[in-house]
């Protein structure tokens, strides 16, 4: 990583486990910053390293392993960074500093993730040059943010044109077709009333025998209540859904899921 390469030039070591720390150096360590590690630092290391966590989250919202794709997924408007001191608990620490970021309607998880990096390093940098001052205890109710299952990027297409638009942002969304797995890349909200998108599938099947509306028929690129704009097939890159469609020769009325 850039930080290893970094700690290497300057003559640093760079362990691999943390209870290494311990040993690594001579002189006592000032401060560890933890940023993306996936375990709890145990109470011996804690005892004799201090140590602050830049977090992507507003917390006490959404402590745990995926707070961006939690906040994506609920729908959350308003996400941030905290720099918190690091305690023995999951992300139970006093705050030093939070900052704000919105997620925009038409916003990827990427795009989010990329913004809160930006502001979370302004953060650290700044408080780590100019002094971290007295961190204030976390205040609201907790909520947490379990680990992501790949079943959670099974598209449930009864689930709303809504939440497959967030699920589809947040990326690695997928849907079965003929038996095989199709990623969704993109995909736009369909506008307008039930009923006109109702009358618009039924043209656009054809005189196809199916329910106008199951969210699962295809009619045309249209489907739950979204526009396909790009798949990904098995074994392929990604493409433009009619490109996708006019080379497996899809019909409208075939279903997904």
């Amino acid at each position: 990583s850039p930080v290893k390469i970094a700690a290497g030039e300057l003559g640093i070591p760079v362990p691999h486990r943390v209870d290494d720390l311990l040993e690594v150096s001579a002189a006592p360590i000032d401060l560890g910053v933890v940023v993306a590690f996936g375990q709890l630092i145990r109470p011996h290391v804690l005892e004799r390293i201090p140590m602050v966590n830049l977090h992507f989250s507003l917390l006490p919202r959404w402590r745990g392993a995926a707070p961006v794709e939690r906040a994506f997924l609920a729908g959350d408007e308003i996400t941030g960074v905290c720099l918190m001191q690091l305690e023995q608990g999951l992300d139970t620490g006093p705050v030093y500093e939070r900052g704000e970021v919105t997620i925009g309607a038409h916003e990827t998880a990427d795009e989010l993730r990329a913004q809160l990096v930006d502001v979370g390093t302004e953060v650290l940098v700044r408080r780590l040059t100019e002094g971290l001052g007295v961190p204030q205890p976390q205040v609201g109710e907790p909520t947490y943010a379990e680990k992501l299952r790949p079943e959670e990027l099974h598209i449930d297409w009864s689930a709303g044109p809504t939440a497959v638009d967030r699920l589809v942002r947040l990326g690695g969304a997928w849907t079965l077709l003929r038996g095989k797995r199709l990623k969704v890349v993109d995909v736009e909200v369909v506008r307008g009333s039930a009923s006109a998108v109702a009358a618009d599938a039924a043209d656009a099947a054809a005189g196809q025998p199916t329910d106008p509306t199951d969210p699962t028929v295809l009619r045309g690129d249209v489907v739950g209540g979204v526009r396909l704009v790009r798949v990904q097939p098995e074994g392929k890159g990604p493409m433009a859904f009619a490109d996708f469609a006019r080379g497996a020769r899809l019909d409208p009325g075939e279903r997904l899921g």
